[in-house]
């Protein structure tokens, strides 16, 4: 499958889960799966991560746009040497635009997943994606990546 097909999969299934959230679990609230621990609910997300930086939604979807166009150049010129780092720019392709298209469209980001136990802010499939993609992202430059500058290159040719 093409990533572009593959991006667009993760989007969309993003996108039919808030659908869901917005069309059937909004007007229940709430649904708790396992009560007081884990609960499907409604929640209009106006800010960034955890409700940060509130009602500040044209600065989060040029956020989002420098991010997604930073990934595609990076895999585009080929900077991303591993599988790992490159599914860390997919997933957070993926979760980047799945929450702008809700900002654009709503004025608010579609959140449900709901960890009652630990209080932990509700989030959604996007946020997952990023989050993993972060996680990933992170073990790429921290064990995976190598340098292949000029000087890197001619350094080891001397030795």
């Amino acid at each position: 499958m093409p990533i572009f097909l593959l991006i667009l999969a993760l989007i969309a299934f993003d996108q039919l889960v808030k659908y869901w959230a917005f069309t059937v679990l909004q007007p229940l609230t709430t649904i708790p799966i396992v009560e007081n621990i884990f609960h499907l609910t409604y929640v209009e997300n106006r800010g960034a991560a955890f409700s940060l930086l509130m009602n500040r939604r044209w600065l989060f979807v040029i956020l989002a746009v420098l991010v997604v166009s930073a990934a595609a150049i990076a895999l585009k010129k080929g900077v991303i040497q591993t599988k790992t780092g490159k599914w860390s720019l997919y997933l957070i392709t993926a979760g980047a635009v799945g929450n702008v298209i809700d900002r654009i469209a709503r004025g608010f980001v579609v959140d449900l997943f709901d960890f009652r136990l630990i209080h932990f802010p509700v989030f959604n499939v996007a946020d997952i994606f990023i989050c993993t993609g972060a996680v990933l992202f992170f073990i790429y430059i921290m064990f995976q990546h190598k340098e292949t500058d000029a000087l890197t290159e001619g350094a080891e040719k001397n030795e």
